[in-house]
């Protein structure tokens, strides 16, 4: 993966920013739909058949998927998928000649949909852990900090919020490593905890902070990069972006399918196709050069 210190607010500037109302407004950013950005993506034959004989006969790859997350994976005004994985996930469906058929769930239910077969494979903005790999594997695609935003002119530094109220998206890492890890240094040290203010959807932690219900929120960098253009000027990033990791997308443990997907992603590094997938949405900073399976666990 590349290896970021920090990401300059630019980054999102292809993203155009709404005006608010007291809240975040995430209708689908200019020059997006729903259909995938990659149309043009040629069928790879070879690829194709190499597919386990149950997706040849379906004819489809089913993605399990939490829509929650802009600009990574939301709704758009007619309450379909959309955002940058949602287009990258149509591509892979492309290049292997199938059709991507998103299974929409709640984030925590996802891998074990994949583990036990439900789902193909997920595609939702989960970090690749050594932990999760005792229950799926994982292909490589993107790289990720944490970033943390504040209201405008609040100065809040992660790395010394003990006693504050942070907003999170539930059951994810921010919430289930990142904020406890410094909560705990917090109280290890005899000063206030980290309250963390856990909510079903990033839109609803990020307008926690636009109301003053928490003083910061921490998402992973493209999601509060993107946070931050909708807010109208209202939210602004707090300290750098940190602790970067890699997203996979999770296959079930020696599936057939992990090396299939590891060369679709790759083939479409090469063409040129997901860069312009992220170019797009902005997010072009977490690019990678390489898709590898199950990075956490190679260091």
């Amino acid at each position: 993966m590349r290896i970021r210190t920090a990401v300059p607010i630019a980054a999102v500037a292809a993203v155009a920013a709404l005006a608010l109302s007291g809240c975040v407004d995430n209708s689908t950013p200019s020059g997006s739909s729903t259909s995938s950005s990659a149309s043009d993506v040629k069928k790879d034959d070879t690829l194709a058949g190499q597919l386990p004989q149950k997706i040849k006969d379906a004819g489809k790859l089913v993605v399990g998927m939490d829509n929650t997350y802009p600009p990574n994976e939301y709704k758009d005004d007619n309450a379909q998928p959309v955002g940058w994985e949602v287009d990258l996930a149509k591509a892979i469906g492309d290049k292997l000649g199938v059709k991507t058929e998103f299974a929409i769930a709640k984030f925590d239910n996802i891998i074990p949909s994949v583990a036990g077969g439900k789902d193909d494979y997920g595609m939702s903005s989960f970090t690749d852990t050594t932990e999760r790999e005792q229950q799926v594997d994982f292909v490589n695609y993107y790289s990720a900090g944490i970033l943390w935003a504040s209201q405008k002119g609040k100065n809040i530094d992660p790395d010394n919020a003990c006693g504050l109220k942070v907003a999170v998206q539930s059951t994810t890492y921010e919430d289930t490593d990142e904020v406890p890890t410094k909560s705990k240094k917090c109280t290890d040290e005899g000063k206030p905890a980290i309250q963390a203010l856990r909510y079903d959807t990033q839109d609803d932690a990020t307008n926690a902070v636009i109301l003053g219900k928490a003083d910061a929120l921490s998402a992973d960098s493209p999601v509060t990069l993107y946070a931050i253009s909708k807010s109208n000027g209202k939210l602004e990033a707090a300290g750098k972006t940190f602790d970067e990791a890699p997203y996979g997308l999770p296959v079930k443990k020696d599936s057939e399918l992990t090396p299939v997907l590891q060369k679709a992603v790759q083939a479409l590094i090469d063409d040129g196709t997901y860069k312009k997938i992220l170019d797009k949405w902005g997010v072009a900073d977490g690019a990678v050069e390489k898709a590898e399976v199950n990075a956490a666990s190679k260091g």
